[in-house]
């Protein structure tokens, strides 16, 4: 039986939710329980912040890999490799960016464990949303908060042509 707004108490903050779009076979709108259904990994980073010296977390959460998988990214099976010429743009709320390249975060290639966290220092973020987590990088550079949107592109391709003219020689190669 449902409750009227009268009787339902105090109204409840709205979830985050994650928008993933691009060249994607299923699209997505995610959020922090969502995310908290996948396998969840576990990444212990040490910030090294300029200003703040060294801040140590534990941030839970699936691996981004496996939910962009999920999504079906739209790769060429008639292309050898074509997966590595993605990107992947991560932006927060507060409108901070970061950029992957797909062959970053692909088991047969760099394998990065990157996390989408939606717990940080055992906190949920059900309500600010989930974080982008690479443990590999010193000082958080690419950590985004809240994050809003993740768009994976793979369309740029036709932007980058072969030279017209022969091939120069490269040595020990023939």
């Amino acid at each position: 039986m449902s409750q009227s707004l009268a009787s339902a108490g105090p109204a409840a903050a709205p979830t985050a939710e994650v928008v993933i779009t691009g060249d994607l076979g299923r699209p997505a709108r995610l959020t922090v329980p969502d995310l908290a259904s996948w396998p969840q990994h576990t990444a212990r980073v040490a910030f090294e912040c300029a200003t703040d010296g060294m801040r140590y977390h534990r941030f839970t959460g699936p691996l981004l890999h496996d939910v962009l998988a999920d999504t079906a990214p739209a790769f060429d099976p008639a292309r050898r490799k074509d997966r590595l010429r993605f990107l992947i743009a991560v932006r927060g709320a507060d409108g901070h960016h970061a950029l992957l390249s797909w062959a970053e975060i692909d088991p047969d290639f760099g394998r990065a464990p990157v996390l989408l966290a939606v717990t940080l220092d055992g906190t949920g973020l059900d309500r600010v949303g989930p974080q982008l987590v690479l443990p590999q990088d010193r000082c958080g550079g690419r950590h985004i908060s809240g994050i809003d949107a993740i768009r994976v592109d793979g369309g740029y391709a036709g932007a980058v042509t072969a030279p017209r003219g022969p091939a120069p020689a490269t040595p020990g190669l023939g």
